[in-house]
């Protein structure tokens, strides 16, 4: 019997070591690389386009793009920040307020343990022993509760700084792109054009990078990102040709 329970174990450990499980975990870096690289590729492009439909000189289209790729990155970044921020003090006002409920109705929160396992399918017999370790670990206890109950994840305590960190260097990054053609071609309708066709360019690899990582259809991505990146653009163009013609 022993033998044959030490032979089951050792299975069910060479089982494990050979399952191993992929699963993407760096949801929200992805996220905030997205955000800035989407922005920063679509916003200097409008930009750049609108002003070159003016006939403003390579010089200046340059000059507007790159204090609107610091004005943004730094808006971008602060943005980020305070989102996570707002995210991280919302989590720790329900975690002193589920503390309290834990201290002060704790046959209550007891019976909220049983209603969220009894969704699960299982009965009293079976969530039983459940509830009794919980309410026997304090710490588990909240943690369940914050979990299962109320759906909040403890947030990484270095995420508001990373998170603006990330997106304003994304948008830099993004934001670049498009105002390269302005550094070396010195004619606005030309370096537009060029512009044009490395912006886009740039899109369609963008939407398919983050088709992939996000689980959607890579090709398809890459094409709405395109398009969206395209549609701003020539709104930007199309309204300062239309000032222009005031």
């Amino acid at each position: 019997m022993v033998k044959q329970f030490v032979q089951d174990e050792e299975k069910q450990r060479l089982l494990l070591d050979e399952h191993t499980e992929k699963h993407f975990t760096a949801g929200e870096v992805v996220r905030d690389v997205i955000i800035g690289v989407s922005d920063g590729l679509t916003v200097p492009f409008a930009l750049a386009a609108g002003l070159s439909g003016a006939n403003a000189p390579s010089a200046l289209v340059l000059t507007a793009g790159l204090a609107e790729v610091a004005a943004g990155a730094i808006s971008m970044g602060l943005g980020g920040y305070l989102a996570a921020k707002s995210d991280a003090d919302h989590y720790h006002r329900e975690l002193q307020r589920e503390q309290e409920e834990i201290d002060t109705v704790p046959d209550t929160e007891a019976a909220e343990i049983a209603d969220i396992l009894s969704q699960y399918g299982l009965g009293p017999e079976e969530y039983g022993p459940v509830v009794s370790s919980l309410r026997n670990n304090p710490k588990a206890w909240l943690e369940f509760m914050m979990k299962f109950e109320l759906g909040l994840e403890k947030p990484d305590p270095r995420r508001a700084l990373t998170s603006a960190g990330t997106i304003a260097l994304a948008y830099v990054v993004g934001g670049l792109v498009p105002l390269l053609p302005y550094m070396f071609v010195p004619t606005a309708d030309r370096a537009m054009a060029t512009s044009v066709a490395v912006t886009l360019a740039a899109l369609l690899f963008f939407g398919y990078v983050k088709g992939r990582f996000t689980g959607n259809r890579p090709f398809l991505s890459a094409v709405q990102t395109a398009v969206v990146g395209a549609l701003a653009s020539a709104a930007a163009f199309g309204m300062a040709k239309a000032v222009q013609s005031i």
